[in-house]
């Protein structure tokens, strides 16, 4: 049984074992494209101590499943992979892994650039930021026109 292709999880995560494990299901896989995401010290501005990112859970996965098959249907892609932790982080903590395979590194490239544009902009995450000031919920999601109109994708967060 292949592995998922979406986890929302609170563990950190081993890069080498998930792209291993991606790699394994297919011996086509010419290429391997993948996207490690941590966390910062600073944000808009402010420095950062720590923060704790939630979801929805069920509705999150859902929602990254959906990208996930818009991708396979938009690049010629052989798998792919995305790991997003939640609750309490640190700065420098693995926060996100996007790992896509295909026979070409092209395919690779875009299909993991469109999913990690999809996760930045849409995917439904809130986090809380400890700050010098005391703490703040944020919207996960960030602005990013540029991106969206790369892919067609309109804004549901605006």
């Amino acid at each position: 049984m292949a592995a998922p292709r979406v986890s929302i999880q609170t563990e950190d995560f081993s890069v080498e074992a998930e792209i291993a494990a991606l790699r394994q299901q297919n011996a086509g896989v010419g290429a391997v494209c993948s996207f490690i995401g941590t966390v910062r010290d600073r944000n808009d501005g402010a420095s950062v101590s720590a923060m704790e990112l939630e979801h929805y859970p069920g509705m999150t996965e859902r929602s990254i499943e959906g990208m996930i098959d818009e991708a396979f249907r938009r690049f010629d892609i052989l798998g792919a992979r995305v790991v997003h932790r939640v609750g309490p982080l640190q700065p420098l903590d693995q926060i996100v892994l996007v790992v896509v395979t295909s026979a070409h590194r092209g395919t690779s490239f875009q299909a993991c650039e469109f999913l990690m544009d999809y996760l930045k902009t849409q995917a439904p995450f809130w986090k809380k930021e400890q700050t010098p000031e005391g703490a703040r919920w944020v919207d996960a999601r960030v602005s990013d026109d540029a991106a969206l109109a790369r892919w067609g994708i309109q804004a549901s967060n605006a």
